[in-house]
């Protein structure tokens, strides 16, 4: 069976403008977006625990007292950057399932939206994914919940494209694994690439959903 072709409404792909991964030109970015932005690309790039204070400081061109009236240590910014990230995804996962499509269609653009997100803010997703476990007590606690609502909305919809009556067990452990897909494009996709971030979405959710959909 082929995979559902999206409607137009899927088809016109996720919620909102993308985001760029870089301030758009000419516009000045405030000081504490400048310390997040930057604080992510070094995170990414060397390891939250190989990076100082010091260095934010010489990266940011803002002294260290100013970094510490923006944010009152490194594990703020941490906290910051995984926070702004899952939020947004939660925002828009609430969005699209608003919108009362069929099933596959919302999965459809619950998968456009994430690889988009992903590949606008590949250092941020970077450091959510390898560091976030560095978070402790409250802040790790709220961005495990803010995950788990997040998969919550997949595991759901991945639920209703299941036909009734079929044996498929869509169990937690099947979401997390669809997910890998496309959370782990953080290690691979190109911004400039062949595909775009929704023409690659489609592919794996082509096939996901013709798995989802197993012949009689």
């Amino acid at each position: 069976m082929a995979a559902s072709r999206p409607t137009k409404e899927a088809a016109r792909g996720p919620v909102g403008p993308p985001e760029g991964g870089g301030a758009a030109e000419g516009v000045v970015l405030s000081a504490r977006e400048r310390i997040l932005r930057t604080s992510a690309e070094l995170f990414a790039r060397n390891g939250y625990h190989a990076t100082g204070m010091a260095e934010l400081s010489a990266a940011t061109k803002l002294s260290r007292g100013s970094l510490y009236h923006h944010m009152d240590g490194k594990e703020s910014i941490l906290y910051e950057i995984c926070r702004v990230q899952i939020d947004n995804m939660n925002a828009q996962a609430a969005e699209i399932v608003s919108r009362g499509l069929p099933a596959a269609d919302t999965l459809r653009l619950l998968g456009r939206a994430l690889l988009r997100n992903i590949s606008d803010h590949l250092n941020e997703w970077s450091v959510f994914f390898k560091e976030f476990q560095a978070l402790s007590g409250d802040r790790r606690s709220e961005v495990v919940a803010a995950r788990d609502r997040f998969e919550q909305y997949w595991l759901s919809t991945v639920r209703n494209v299941v036909p009734e009556g079929s044996d498929v067990d869509v169990s937690p452990v099947l979401v997390k694994g669809i997910l890998g897909m496309f959370n782990y494009a953080y290690l691979w996709f190109r911004p400039d690439g062949r595909l775009s971030p929704e023409q690659t979405a489609d592919v794996f959710l082509d096939v996901l959903i013709r798995g989802l959909h197993p012949a009689e």
